[in-house]
C-alpha cells in the first residue's frame, strides 16, 4: 500500500512505500495507543468491548476488563497510566500497582461529558478534551448530557480531584478530540472532528492558551470514511492526525505534506519502539505499525528513568524515586576544560561555553562532586590531554585533526586545564584520554576496579560525542550508567537533546541533577 506524499518533505518523515503491518485484530473498535518507554509494550482500548489490552513480541493479551469504555491514555512522567474514562465521564490515574484515583470529573459542580483524549506538560499539567461521544451507546454508556457544550480543560500540576480549569470558549468546539503540544509546548493543537478542522493555541506561561486560530480545515473525503480524531506532533513540529484514509501530515504552517495509508478506519496514533520510530495506528477492528523516519515530541513519560525500576544498585523508594547504593557508585567528570567550555578556548566559537552556561553543568557537576566526596564515592576526572607533540594521536577522524589544527588541549597548557570549580582536590582519581570515550586507551577500569564500582554517574561535556561514546561503552562492559542531563553540555541545545532523548535513552539511565542528590541521600 502506497502512500501518498503531497510534498516532497514528506519522504524525508516516511518512505512512500514502508509496509503497514497488521499486529492484531478482531477487535471491535481500537482507541488509545501509548508506549511504555522502560517495558516495551503498547497498550489500549477497545471501548465497546469494554477490555484494555497490551501487544509485545509475545502477541496481544488482556489486561484489564472491565475497563469503563476507556479511550484514550498517555504516562505521566512517573509513568501512572492515565486513562480518559468514557463510562464514568473521568480522567483517571492508574498508579504502578493499580491503584486507580480520579483525577477530573466535574466542571461546575456537573459531570464532564466524555473525556476523549489527553496530553501532559513538562510542567505535570494534564490537557484533555470533552466531547460527548462516551454518551453514546456503543462507544460509552447512553445518558443525558449535564454540560449542554464540549470544552477543553487543563488539570493543573498535581490536582487530584478537583476542577479542572475550560480553556477556551464553552461553544467553541462542536467535538473536541485529539489534542498535542509542539516540540517547545509553546503551542497546542487541538482538532474538531464534527468541524474537520485544526486549531492551533498558543501557551502562555501560566499554562492558559490564546491566540487560537485554524491550522487546517476541509479534513475530510467524500470518497473515503474518516474525520479527525487522534493527534501528535513529531519532533520537527509536524502535525500527524487520523483523516480519512489513514494519517494526514501537516507541517506546523499547516500545508499538508501526505497522507499515510491505512487499511481501516484509523483512530488513533502514537509513537513506540525502541527508537521511536514505529508509528502505531489503532483503526476500527485492528491495530497497525509501520516504520518511519522521524520520531515524536518529546513527552515527559519519555524520559522516564530506567534506574529507578532495572539498575541492580537502583532501589525504588516509596515516593517512586530512585536510591542509589552509594558503595557501588563513582562520578565521572569529563572533558570540562578551559579549551572545550570557556570563553577564549580553542572551541569557544562552536557554541559550546553559552550552552554549559545555559546547562549550568559546572555548577551542577561540582554540586555532584562535593556531595560525592563526602560520603565516600569516588571523584574521577578525565581529561583529553595532547602531549609530545601529538605523536600519541592518529588523524583518523576530524575530531582529532580539528583539535591539532587549534592546538588545544595540549598537556600543560592552560586549554587543557579544569575549569574553576572543577579542579581535582586530594583523594581524586585523574584519567588522560586522547579519543571520545573514557575507556579507550585510559586507566578507567583500572580505577573503577581498584575501588569496587559498578555503577557510574557520567557528567560533562561534549553530550554527542564523549558522554554517548563513554556511555556506550560502558553499557556494554557491563556498568550502570547514571547521565543526569543537566550536568551535560555540548555545542548546542539542539545536538545535546538529540543525544538525551535517542541514543542515550538506550544505554544509560538519563535523569537529573538534582534526582542523584536525592537518590544519594542529600537533603536540602
Amino acid at each position: 500500500m502506497a502512500h501518498d506524499a503531497a510534498r516532497p518533505h514528506f519522504r524525508d518523515l516516511i518512505d512512500e512505500h514502508a509496509p503497514v503491518r497488521q499486529i492484531g485484530s478482531g477487535f471491535i473498535f481500537t482507541e488509545g495507543p501509548i508506549w511504555h518507554p522502560l517495558e516495551h509494550h503498547l497498550l489500549f482500548s477497545d471501548m465497546p468491548g469494554d477490555v484494555r489490552r497490551r501487544w509485545d513480541r509475545d502477541g496481544v493479551r488482556e489486561v484489564m476488563r472491565p475497563a469503563n469504555k476507556g479511550n484514550g491514555m498517555t504516562y505521566d512522567a512517573d509513568l501512572n497510566l492515565l486513562v480518559c474514562e468514557h463510562a464514568t465521564s473521568s480522567v483517571a490515574r492508574f498508579g504502578p500497582d493499580g491503584r486507580r484515583d480520579v483525577v477530573a470529573s466535574h466542571f461546575d459542580g456537573k459531570e464532564l461529558n466524555s473525556p476523549n483524549d489527553l496530553c501532559v506538560h513538562s510542567s505535570g499539567a494534564i490537557y484533555f478534551s470533552d466531547p460527548w461521544y462516551g454518551r453514546m451507546a456503543h462507544y460509552g454508556v447512553e445518558r443525558p448530557r449535564q454540560l449542554g457544550w464540549q470544552g477543553v480543560f487543563r488539570i493543573p500540576p498535581g490536582q487530584v480531584g478537583g476542577e479542572p480549569q475550560l480553556l477556551v470558549d464553552r461553544y467553541l468546539f462542536s467535538q473536541p478530540n485529539g489534542l498535542c503540544f509542539s516540540p517547545d509546548e509553546t503551542l497546542l493543537y487541538v482538532n474538531d472532528t464534527e468541524q474537520c478542522n485544526i486549531r492551533v493555541f498558543d501557551v502562555k506561561p501560566d499554562g492558559t492558551l490564546g491566540g487560537g486560530r485554524l491550522l487546517a480545515s476541509g479534513i475530510k473525503d467524500t470518497l473515503k470514511p474518516g474525520v479527525p480524531d487522534g493527534m501528535k506532533c513529531d519532533a520537527d513540529g509536524n502535525v500527524w492526525v487520523t483523516a480519512p484514509g489513514g494519517v494526514w501530515v501537516y507541517d506546523p504552517a499547516g500545508q499538508l505534506l501526505g497522507k499515510v495509508s491505512i487499511p481501516e478506519l484509523p483512530a488513533n496514533l502514537h509513537w513506540g519502539g525502541e527508537d521511536w520510530r514505529t508509528l502505531f495506528v489503532c483503526a476500527s477492528t485492528s491495530v497497525y505499525a509501520v516504520d518511519v523516519k522521524i520520531g515524536p515530541r518529546i513527552e515527559p513519560f519519555m524520559r522516564a528513568r530506567a534506574a529507578a525500576r532495572s539498575a541492580p544498585s537502583a532501589a525504588a523508594a516509596g515516593d517512586g524515586s530512585f536510591k542509589l547504593d552509594t558503595s557501588r557508585c563513582a562520578l565521572i567528570i569529563q572533558d570540562m576544560q578551559n579549551d572545550v567550555v570557556m570563553e577564549g578556548g580553542a572551541f569557544a566559537d562552536s557554541g559550546s561555553p553559552q550552552h554549559c552556561r545555559e546547562q549550568n553543568a559546572i555548577e551542577n557537576a561540582r554540586r555532584l562532586a562535593q556531595h560525592c566526596r563526602a560520603i565516600g564515592i569516588p571523584v574521577i576526572h578525565v581529561w583529553f590531554e595532547v602531549d609530545n607533540a601529538g605523536r600519541g594521536m592518529t588523524l583518523n577522524a576530524p575530531l582529532f585533526e580539528n583539535t591539532m589544527q587549534a592546538n588545544a588541549l595540549v598537556k600543560g597548557s592552560w586549554g587543557a586545564q579544569p575549569v574553576p570549580g572543577l579542579e581535582a582536590q586530594a583523594g581524586d582519581h585523574v584519567v588522560s584520554k586522547n579519543r571520545m570515550s573514557a575507556w579507550e586507551g585510559t586507566s578507567l577500569e583500572t580505577v573503577l576496579k581498584a575501588e569496587g564500582r559498578d555503577t557510574i554517574i557520567e557528567t560533562g561535556a561534549w553530550t554527542n560525542m564523549s558522554i554517548e561514546h563513554t556511555a556506550r561503552t560502558g553499557a556494554d562492559k557491563g556498568y550502570i550508567m547514571i547521565v543526569p542531563e543537566d550536568a551535560c553540555s555540548t555545542m548546542n541545545a539542539d545536538w545535546h537533546r538529540a543525544s538525551i532523548d535517542y541514543a542515550l535513552q538506550n544505554v544509560a539511565a538519563v535523569t537529573t541533577t538534582d534526582e542523584v542528590l536525592r537518590a544519594l541521600g542529600a537533603t536540602g
